[in-house]
This record gives C-alpha cells, structure tokens and sequence, in this order.
C-alpha cells in the first residue's frame, strides 16, 4: 500500500546512475557500498593512464575511493582519452557510483626543442645560448670556450627574458641566469649556475619574465571542444596568471554550451573550470581568480619552481583559505604521495602532507603520477584514503566551527545561511548523516562548504549535476527520480529505505534533512527537519506544513 500511495518506480541503471524502470516493487536506491567502503570526506582525484587504464584496475581505483579521474592532455591523443573516458564510464555502472572526469588543458608550456640524442651537457660556470629558428642543438666556437646553443618551442623568450631574471630547465633541476639579451640576432646568452644534461623537449621556467604567451594554446581548444563533446564534468586551465584568462575560458564555453535561463539543465550548462595556481602572478591575483574559477588546484609542481619552495606551504594554506572564503573547491596536487611510484609504502613525510591537506581545508587531494604510470595505482588510492580516514577522524574528535563563506554570507544568500543553519542542528543533535535534495549541486557545494563532519547525501535526477558533486568534500551523490508526487514526505520514505537499506545508519539514528518544494526542480532548499531514521519524524510529520499538493 505505501508504495501506491507514494507512486514509487523501481530503479535501474543508465550510464553510471540510478534511474527509474517500470516496475511495480520499490526497491532502495543502491549506492554501491558497503559499511566499510563509505568513501572519504575529501575526495579522491586519480591521473589515469598507462598503469591505470585497464576496466579491471579503473574498478579497483573507484572502489578504493577516487571520485575524479584527470585526463591529462599533455601527454596521449585523443583516441587514447576516449577510450580511458569509456573504461571509466562503464567502470562507474559496474560499481553503481557516480565519477567525474576532469580534463586537464596543457596551456603554453615552454619548451628546449631538438636535442641529438644523449642530450648536451651544461656545466656550472659557463655560457648557454638560446638561439630562435635553430633546428637542433650544437655545440659552436666562440672565442676559446666551445659554447652549447639550444633551439626552443617559444621564441618570444630571446625578447621577454631580462638579463639578471632566471632560466629554469626540467622543474629546477638545471638552474641559469640570464646575462644578456641580442634580439636582432635572436639569441638570449644565460650563465650556467647549477648545471646538468638538457635533453629534447624538457620544460623552461621563467618565473620572473613577463610572459606574452596566452594562456590557451591552439592545441588547448582542439581540447576544450573535445570535452565539451565528450562530456567531461571539470576543465583544468594550467599556468593561469590573471582572472581574465579564465573568463575568456568560461566565456568560450557559455557559447558552446547556451544555458536556457527558463529550464536550466546541467547536462547542458557550461563545464566548471578548474584554475591551477603554478605561477606568481596568480598568487598576486588569488582573490579574482577563486572568483572568476569555480574550483582551484594548488599545482605545487611548477609553483615550487616557479617560487621559492620554502613558501609553497605558506601559499598552500593561502590559497584554501581563500577557497574557503569564497565558498569554492580546492585541490592539493603534485608529489603527494611521490615515492609510491616506484614503493610500495610511502614516506612519512609524504603520509603528513596528505593529513596536513586535510587539515588545512583541502576539498580533495590529488595523485599523478602515482596513479598514471607508478608500480602501485589501486594500493596507492588505499593509501590516500587510509591516511584521509584517520585524518578525519581525528577532525571529528576536535572542537567544531564553522561559518558561512564570507562573500556569500555578504551577498546574503539563502541556501548558504540555511546550509551554516544545517551545521548548527547537525552539531547540537549528534546527527549521522545530512541528506539533501540539490537538483543541481548548489545547495550541496554549501553544504560542503561548511566542513561537515558527517557524510552529506545528495539527491538529484540529473546525471551531470550528480557527477560533478563528486568534488565537494563530504558529499556522496546519489541519482534517482523524485517521486511522481513530488511531495516532501514521500522523499522522505525513500529516504529511510535508501540509507537503511544500504547500511548507511541505523533505525532511529538522527539525520537532518534539507529541501525545497516541489522535488525534481532548480529551486533553493528552503526547508530543514530533524528525522529519525524509520519513524514518522522529519517531513512525515504534517506540522512540518507539508500538504498533499506541491
């Protein structure tokens, strides 16, 4: 009788979400876990690739906790990334989870062109020349000394680079100094300061040159229209050094992807851009860019060579807090867990690193090439998540604060000021779990935002918002249909069935309940019960002022 009276439909799977079938015997919302598999707090991102790309190792990765899968453009071509994307795809519906997939845009990596094999040897103390249209890389006499000239991909550097400004080659470890600059012969002469072997392609850092290059590549938008037809979930915009490059990102996207302001849909809106934070222009200009990007990555790779390594904590612990002020995701990347490429435990430096992430803020942390190429992906993930686990744990046993982001507490938004109210009830009545209704994911990022210490729940029917809440910190999405009433008392039956059903909590465990009416529609959650797993609390009960029509 209570499934008639609340129009259920039984559930299947689409894609890697839970949709309605046609079928008479209700059954609960499967989320894929059990007991001891509930995911992290903060999430999980994975690099897929050579050693982590097969259906069998994707699977294990998911259900060791990865919610995000970056897809590196730097390196493969695209046929690569489309059959990675559909090794991920089916893994997620063989596991019942919702994952992501976050593009990550190579931008104007700068470049030592051709080498001739066995590379050329730099030695401290001596000369190097970069030479523009040089097809590869020699040794010329000049004077007594035999002086190594070097071809490169980005020839603006003999005009943009100052005598007395660095010269960095393959992430620091090969260290210069520029002394002078001849643009009508198109040669920029460095002095060799700590010395090594350049070979073809490795990286130049110029972290004290103003650099003209723009901050997407022809390569790059080849990429970003791949992924708009892929469906990706997140862009990552790599080298951002103002704001206004990730508006002409978004802008691009809002143009492909028209948003229809009256039957808004996230399948059909523009891709959330991630802005990695890797040079020292964007740290001047953090508090733009966390507003114009809808999440950050603290990309400690090239911001600790582009920087003095000794701030790159300092600045870490700067950038989430900024994130948190705005009310907008951050990732920790880059040698997080380095040595486990190669081992199979890490270092306990790299273990409090993790925590010290976590404890900082961090929505998620982040494996490369730990999980793309290392001896260990699945054993890796176990680890993150290990060291996550304990972190939080210890988290929930401290005194408990929270506040709203302040630019949204300024802007007094509604659904912020509700979900900091959500904490409070949460705090004072020992609840287990907060279950929400966020049709497109918003209502949950502040939610997540809050820095809950207990799972959050989030329902929604639509497939993409459900992915891309897998980078809020805290949130577990599970996709269903509302029920055919849309009213509140019936998502709460479904509720009990769902989160009992799955082991999630016990019968009478506390949980807080947060939505808006009617069900199923882009509307702000306006509404906050106290339920009791299986009995007749919560929105059940009719002084909640629920009535029988929407």
């Amino acid at each position: 009788m209570r499934d008639r009276r609340l129009g259920r439909t039984d559930i299947h799977l689409e894609g890697n979400h839970l949709l309605p079938a046609a079928s008479h015997q209700a059954q609960p919302a499967s989320i894929g876990l059990t007991p001891s598999a509930k995911p992290t707090l903060t999430k999980i991102v994975a690099t897929i690739g050579p050693a982590s790309d097969s259906p069998e190792m994707v699977e294990k990765l998911i259900l060791a906790g990865v919610s995000v899968f970056r897809f590196n453009f730097s390196h493969g071509s695209f046929d690569e990334h489309e059959r990675r994307l559909k090794t991920v795809r089916d893994a997620a519906v063989r596991v019942r989870r919702p994952v992501a997939a976050m593009g990550d845009l190579q931008g104007p990596k700068i470049r030592v062109g051709h080498v001739p094999d066995g590379g050329i040897e730099l030695a401290p103390g001596e000369d190097a020349i970069f030479r523009i249209g040089l097809d590869s890389a020699r040794f010329e006499e000049m004077g007594p000394q035999r002086v190594p000239v070097l071809p490169t991909t980005y020839e603006p550097l003999v005009h943009e680079v100052e005598p007395g400004q660095r010269v960095l080659i393959n992430d620091g470890h090969i260290r210069m100094l520029a002394v002078e600059s001849d643009p009508a012969k198109g040669e920029l002469r460095c002095r060799v300061l700590v010395g090594g072997v350049v070979t073809t392609g490795k990286g130049i850092n110029l972290p004290e040159s103003s650099i003209s290059a723009p901050a997407l590549t022809d390569h790059d938008w080849e990429c970003v229209s791949w992924a708009v037809r892929h469906e990706l979930d997140f862009l990552a915009l790599s080298f951002v050094r103002r704001a206004d490059e990730v508006r002409q990102l978004k802008d691009r996207l809002a143009n492909m992807c028209p948003i229809d302001r009256s039957n808004w849909d996230p399948n059909a809106a523009p891709l959330p851009v991630v802005a990695k934070i890797e040079k020292p222009e964007a740290v001047q200009e953090i508090e733009s860019i966390v507003d114009a990007a809808d999440a950050i990555m603290v990309a400690r790779g090239d911001l600790g060579v582009e920087m003095d390594l000794a701030m790159v904590p300092i600045i870490q612990k700067k950038l989430i807090a900024e994130c948190s002020r705005q009310g907008k995701p951050c990732i920790v990347a880059t040698q997080m867990l380095e040595t486990m490429v190669e081992n199979a435990t890490p270092t306990r430096a790299e273990v409090s690193d993790v925590a010290n992430a976590i404890f900082d803020g961090a929505d998620a942390v982040m494996l490369s090439a730990e999980s793309a190429v290392g001896k260990h992906p699945d054993l890796v993930v176990e680890t993150m998540g290990r060291i996550a686990r304990a972190t939080e744990e210890r988290m929930a046993q401290l005194p408990q604060s929270s506040s709203a982001p302040e630019k949204l507490r300024k802007a007094h938004n509604r659904s912020a000021a509700l979900a900091h109210g959500a904490w409070h009830v949460a705090q004072d009545i020992g609840a287990k779990l907060v279950v929400v209704w966020s049709q497109t994911g918003e209502t949950a990022r502040y939610l997540s935002q809050n820095t809950f210490s207990v799972p959050i729940i989030a329902y929604t029917s639509n497939r993409r918002a459900a992915r891309r809440m897998c980078l809020l910190r805290g949130v577990t999405p599970l996709r269903r249909e509302p029920p055919q009433s849309g009213r509140l008392a019936d998502w709460n039956v479904n509720v009990d069935e769902d989160l009992l059903g799955q082991n999630w909590a016990r019968r009478n465990d506390p949980v807080v309940l947060m939505a808006g009416k009617p069900l199923g529609y882009r509307l702000a959650a306006n509404l906050i019960a106290v339920h009791y797993l299986g009995s007749q609390s919560g929105f059940m009960q009719p002084e909640n002022g629920e009535s029988e029509t929407p």
